[in-house]
């Protein structure tokens, strides 16, 4: 099995993982229910996950990776807020609606469960790095300089705080609007945090 398949694998277990936490909770789901679900043999699906609340990482990093791509390919004549318009999705590749509503069943599931909370702010943590790489490249610094070490923490809240509350407002379903309001939320709220934090260090 290639990366690819195995990686394809992985998130079509945390797809089954995640339905069957919001189903019936994560205390009463096994690991042995996801791996049936999923089509795969328990030794599969623990060689996958060390701890069945770590099946939600695969859809959480699709979320943090979308991010990541759109602030990659931000072009350097242009404002964060105007680029983000246009190129912000909340889910990596995702060919369809599904995997948006799983990765906010999940956010919206951290709230009330301990282990998915602590999952999930693992992986933010883990995420200001690769945010650090980015905006160091875009700032001609190192990724270790403070400036760059605050923007990508600010960043990571930013995102944080707007996907808590896209994902509160989609509780019946998501929508397009909703998704747009997430977008513009998310590029205005990070353009003027950014604003004064640079006039912050040039003053």
């Amino acid at each position: 099995m290639s990366d690819e398949q195995r990686q394809r694998q992985r998130l079509d277990i945390s797809r089954h993982a995640v339905r069957l936490f919001a189903e019936q909770g994560v205390a009463a789901t096994s690991g042995e229910q996801i791996a049936q679900a999923a089509g795969v043999s328990e030794r599969t699906f623990w060689r996958y996950f060390p701890h069945k609340e770590s099946c939600v990482e695969p859809l959480l990093t699709k979320m943090v990776d979308a991010f990541c791509v759109v602030l990659r390919a931000w072009p350097p004549e242009l404002e964060l807020i105007d680029h983000l318009r246009e190129a912000y999705t909340p889910v990596l590749d995702s060919a369809s609606d599904e995997d948006v509503e799983a990765v906010l069943e999940v956010v919206r599931l951290t709230h009330g469960e301990p282990a998915l909370r602590a999952a999930y702010l693992m992986l933010r943590e883990r995420a200001e790095d690769a945010l650090a790489d980015v905006l160091a490249k875009r700032l001609d610094l190192p990724p270790t300089a403070i400036e760059v070490k605050v923007q990508a923490a600010a960043m990571s809240a930013v995102l944080k705080v707007a996907t808590d509350d896209v994902a509160q407002a989609s509780v019946e379903g998501v929508t397009q609007a909703g998704l747009d309001g997430h977008r513009e939320q998310l590029a205005t709220t990070l353009s003027l945090v950014l604003r004064c934090l640079s006039q912050a260090a040039a003053g």
